[in-house]
């Protein structure tokens, strides 16, 4: 067979290292590398890791999940030093989203990697998201579509690719498609003037990659999620949008892609659909890749894949090493740059705050203590460090089956931390409880429902600068 199938592939692996098989494999022509928080030790290991893989094949993909806040790969140990799109959508500047999208990019740039899978432009319409919230920019599709331009210019003005996802748009679900497949009952009409949107934009701005959702449109097609549908992405993606970049799936280990032929039958149902990057997802093995390869190219011997296709797709991930600029990397850290773009007012100036805030900041001065609420994370946010540094406030961290016991607890003024606190009942319970018994405050680092029902403060995020600018606006450090 003429045509190539591994450089359609992204896998990911276990440890720090770079496995011997997929060493080989790279240097065979494997499209590239997915990384994942696991393989990062430092930015120093990252940085030799990368280079390792780039010895083995100079013009691999190497690709992570580094969105800007809640979402981080590069940060994982310590948190995001970025504040999230959502408080970037609320701050509502277009040069301060261009700036800490670059500061992505040069970050990135130092330690080798390639492509990100940003920025999300789902129009998060949906407050109860289980897994977009405030990954997402905002609520409206005109914001989402302004900060989507802005987050492509400043990312891929560095050299490293952008990726936007996650077409046609997960903001209007309540199933997380890690878990299951999701789907949004809307028509094209409806779909034209929400969700693409931001997409359309995006495609207009040059970014250089779009993802694919693992959602179902009935209306649209009712039998094939996104991923798997050429209606969505032939027929919106590449003709209605004119999208002439590389299509990215979203991991094929989701159980929003599963197949019943497993990965090698995602492959090829991906491929034949319009997809010409395949993530595999994390932890994948040699026996994995060897047989989606042999899959891929059974299908293409017995006609249920075009050699054409998959031949086009190879073109296009080649083709991003080839044309992907190089500036020179700036000496200025990501941390000190930020500290001129971002200042605690700013953020802070973003927050929803009840009036009865104030009025509890002021009991809360001669001290307090606080509850964290550590419900299991979704699988694309991971386990993070998240919100403020409290190291000085004795706190009681509880999970969903924990007992509250009160009687722990010194009588001071309470300060609860949460995310998406309103879905979740077991949260729900231990906040009521609370405010019967204590002075109490609730601190939502999620996406608040739309009354505000348990977030005296909504601050759309969970990253290291929101926590920093939460404590400064409550003038608890």
């Amino acid at each position: 067979m003429s045509v190539e199938v591994l450089p359609t592939l992204l896998p990911g692996f276990s440890g720090t290292e770079l496995p011997d098989w997929l060493c080989a494999r790279l240097r065979a022509g494997l499209g590239g590398v997915c990384l994942f928080a696991r393989n990062i030790a430092g930015h120093d290991q990252l940085a030799a890791l990368t280079a390792e893989i780039r010895a083995a094949n100079p013009d691999a993909v190497v690709a992570l999940d580094e969105e800007g806040g809640d979402v981080t790969r590069l940060f994982a140990d310590a948190g995001s030093p970025f504040p999230g799109n959502a408080v970037l959508g609320r701050i509502d500047d277009l040069d301060l989203t261009r700036a800490v999208a670059a500061e992505v990019g040069w970050a990135l740039r130092r330690t080798g990697c390639t492509m990100t899978f940003a920025p999300d432009v789902d129009v998060n319409s949906n407050p109860d998201n289980p897994v977009i919230g405030v990954r997402s920019l905002g609520p409206h599709a005109d914001l989402v579509a302004r900060h989507g331009v802005a987050w492509v210019e400043g990312l891929q003005a560095t050299g490293v690719d952008g990726c936007a996802k996650h077409f046609p748009g997960h903001g209007d679900t309540g199933t997380d498609s890690h878990l299951a497949l999701p789907v949004v009952d809307r028509s094209l009409a409806e779909l034209r003037e929400r969700e693409l949107v931001p997409f359309v934009a995006a495609a207009r701005a040059g970014v250089r990659a779009v993802m694919t959702s693992h959602i179902l449109l009935p209306q649209v097609d009712l039998d094939e999620p996104a991923t798997f549908s050429r209606r969505v992405l032939i027929g919106l993606l590449r003709e209605e949008l004119g999208f002439d970049g590389v299509v990215v799936t979203d991991a094929l280990d989701m159980a929003g892609a599963a197949s019943p032929g497993g990965l090698p039958e995602s492959a090829v149902r991906a491929l034949a659909a319009g997809c010409d990057l395949l993530c595999l997802g994390n932890d994948n093995t040699a026996e994995q890749v060897d047989a989606i390869v042999a899959g891929v190219e059974a299908a293409v011997a017995d006609g249920r894949l075009d050699e054409e296709r998959l031949a086009e797709a190879v073109r296009r991930v080649t083709g991003l090493a080839q044309d992907r600029p190089s500036p020179e990397v700036p000496a200025r850290s990501t941390e000190a740059a930020l500290a001129d773009l971002l200042t605690d007012e700013a953020v802070s100036a973003t927050f929803d705050l009840a009036p009865r805030a104030l009025d509890w900041c002021r009991r809360a001065r001669d001290g307090l203590v606080a509850v964290r609420l550590e419900d299991t994370p979704n699988i694309a946010v991971g386990v993070v460090p998240w919100g403020p540094d409290l190291a000085d406030v004795p706190t009681l961290v509880l999970h969903p089956d924990d007992p509250l016991d009160l009687a722990g607890l010194p009588d001071l003024p309470v300060l609860v931390l949460g995310r998406d606190v309103h879905r979740h009942p077991w949260a729900r319970e231990v906040v009521d409880v609370l405010c019967r018994e204590r002075d109490t405050l609730v601190a939502e680092l999620g996406w608040p429902a739309p009354d505000r029902a348990y977030a005296d403060v909504a601050t759309y995020g969970a990253s290291r600068p929101v926590g920093a600018a939460l404590l400064a606006r409550l003038r608890l450090h």
